[in-house]
């Protein structure tokens, strides 16, 4: 094969995979989690790529296509770094949807699993602040869309006192960048204010909170799993960073429903489609075996949350009573959290004495001291 021979074939496939590529993913490989430096494999690959289609040196009747397979790489290559870096641009600051229009305001609230969280604003009789939450690549848009029926299977079947649970979807709908053709699934979210994660609760209590502060947090974490199951919807992801708790209120809200399996869902699987990264001892025995998701799954996640957050403080019938609800078989877990809460509560009373109400403060972060000089 002659060197021109060889050119003109990588040249060839070079456009093959440019025009072919639906999200920067496809060409750069996936976003490192956790945001970051962009990966020197990507940039590699954007520079080999770069050097095949630039049209400077395409011969000169396939100059048109070099010049669009290299506009299109560029672009590419600009929306991953911006999504590395957290910094997802949208042509306008306004999203309109069937339903109403969303301004998008600057910068990121925080950036999960497999999507990042943007301010928004919008106004229904008066302005509301929400959360507009995007996968970082279109492959995971199937998550996002396994949140929205979540939510409004809940909304509909789970009872209505229990609503605050869970987060409020304001409306769900697909994004699309005009300058790279990349689609996206998107969910629009209530905000809340004043919460923290139970990553957050172990973090400013390294020794684990107090196990009588907790037992709100249990017993409110069985009541927002035990609504979804019986609405007929598991979780599959409750771990630390899902959980949110308002000290002052005594509120929990179990978010991130991406990973969740809903009953008689045409697009959902039977089992949980992956774990999250960091977290897989948390999970029972069968996600890992990608057995069918039940009750009982969210059941053990929500005791290991406990567990986690009190840090070994339980004393002995609750530790006993953990361990039967994170039995490795899961038929012999308990199924019911509101049966299970009911359980809970004689436990607790046993060992703590009547319910009282404990104010719970998370405390105020430590000022940065000055460097020495």
């Amino acid at each position: 094969m002659s060197t021109e021979q060889h050119d003109t074939a990588a040249f060839d496939a070079a456009l093959r995979t440019v025009s072919l590529a639906e999200d920067p993913a496809a060409l750069f490989g996936p976003v490192p989690v956790g945001g970051g430096a962009v990966p020197p494999a990507a940039t590699a690959e954007y520079r080999r790529l770069a050097r095949l289609v630039h049209p400077d040196p395409a011969p000169g009747s396939r100059r048109a296509e070099a010049s669009e397979a290299f506009t299109r790489l560029t672009r590419l290559w600009a929306l991953y770094r911006e999504t590395v870096a957290g910094d997802l641009r949208f042509d306008d600051l306004t999203l309109t949807t069937r339903k109403r229009a969303y301004r998008v305001a600057a910068g990121r609230l925080a950036r999960g699993d497999v999507a990042d969280l943007h301010p928004v604003r919008y106004r229904d009789g008066e302005w509301h602040d929400a959360v507009l939450k995007l996968p970082r690549s279109p492959r995971d848009n199937d998550l996002v869309e396994a949140e929205a029926t979540a939510l409004r299977r809940i909304r509909e079947k789970g009872h209505e006192l229990y609503r605050a649970f869970v987060p409020e979807l304001v409306d769900s709908f697909k994004h699309r960048d005009s300058a790279t053709g990349v689609e996206r699934r998107a969910n629009v979210l209530g905000r809340l204010h004043g919460f923290h994660t139970l990553a957050d609760v172990r973090r400013a209590y390294p020794d684990g909170v107090d196990p009588r502060d907790a037992a709100w947090m249990w017993r409110r974490l069985l009541v927002a799993v035990g609504n979804a199951a019986r609405a007929g919807v598991v979780h599959g992801a409750v771990v630390p960073e899902h959980v949110l708790i308002h000290p002052a209120e005594h509120g929990l809200v179990l978010v991130d429903w991406c990973y969740s399996v809903t009953s008689h869902a045409s697009r959902t699987a039977p089992h949980v489609p992956a774990m999250v990264p960091g977290r897989e001892d948390f999970y029972p025995p069968e996600v890992a075996a990608r057995r069918p998701a039940v009750p009982q799954t969210d059941i053990h996640m929500a005791t290991r949350c406990v567990e986690f957050v009190t840090g070994g403080r339980l004393p002995r019938e609750l530790r006993s009573f953990a361990r039967g609800c994170t039995l490795p078989a899961p038929e012999r877990r308990p199924r019911d959290g509101f049966a299970l809460l009911c359980e809970l509560d004689d436990v607790l009373e046993r060992v703590f004495g009547p319910r009282r109400f404990r104010p719970f403060h998370m405390p105020e972060p430590s000022p940065p001291t000055d460097p020495p000089r």
